[in-house]
């Protein structure tokens, strides 16, 4: 069987993740790049690509759930804005640096010198691998209960109000780093004084990498600048 390679790995997987997975084979393709499995010769749907599918599916699903039930006194917007910054590329990346999942994706040597094993991506990617297999192999409350572990604390936070993902001040040390540019933003507004919503577009030399709307100009920017980031990361 292709998992009994990386046994050790994986078992630290598990640990990480406090899950005991049935079906090792899950496991082994959660964790398998694409440039691994072209560098092994494995089949080609042999990748953790469908998984994250459906564990992306899963998380939005549970987030969803827990902040309907939990939290009557927010309307859909809150609810939708809160989701968002929870369920998206650099938050999944952001925890899933603080598991280490990075040392123990399978990727190709050359993806690997490359720094693959940081790119919040392919890590964001694999973690969303992780709870797909998680509920292909033991359910959705477990995998609920996988998501929970990982996301309630900034899920609450969140809806505190106290959880600032500061994605202006990300994408502006990327872009000066990459590109040595700054970021520009564009604003317009909408609506009565008492009720304005405000669109922000940020570009990037003179390419439009992001838009985003609030209910105030930081706001809008910072989600401007989140969808940049989420862009930049896939290209």
């Amino acid at each position: 069987m292709l998992f009994k390679r990386r046994g050790r790995k994986r078992e630290a997987i598990e640990d990480i993740l406090l899950v005991d997975f049935r079906d090792k084979e899950l496991l082994h393709r959660a964790l398998t790049h694409r440039s691994y499995a072209h560098e092994t010769c494995m089949p080609a749907d042999y990748t953790n690509e469908r998984l994250e599918f459906l564990g992306d599916a899963v998380l939005d699903v549970v987030v969803s759930d827990h902040l309907y039930r939990k939290h009557s006194e927010l309307n859909e917007g809150d609810l939708t804005r809160i989701r968002s910054n929870l369920v998206n590329m650099n938050s999944l990346a952001d925890t899933a640096r603080e598991l280490g999942i990075g040392e123990h994706v399978l990727l190709s040597r050359e993806e690997r010198a490359d720094g693959g094993g940081e790119k919040a991506s392919i890590i964001a990617d694999t973690l969303e691998a992780l709870i797909g297999a998680v509920y292909l192999d033991q359910g959705l409350n477990e995998a609920g209960r996988l998501c929970m572990r990982l996301f309630e604390q900034k899920l609450e936070e969140a809806v505190s109000g106290t959880l600032d993902y500061d994605y202006k001040s990300r994408l502006q040390e990327m872009v000066v780093k990459d590109r040595g540019v700054l970021p520009r933003y564009r604003l317009r507004e909408e609506g009565p004084d008492h009720r304005k919503t405000f669109h922000a577009t940020v570009f990037v030399a003179d390419e439009k990498m992001g838009t985003g709307s609030g209910s105030s100009k930081k706001e809008a920017e910072q989600e401007a600048a989140r969808e940049a980031l989420d862009r930049m990361a896939c290209i």
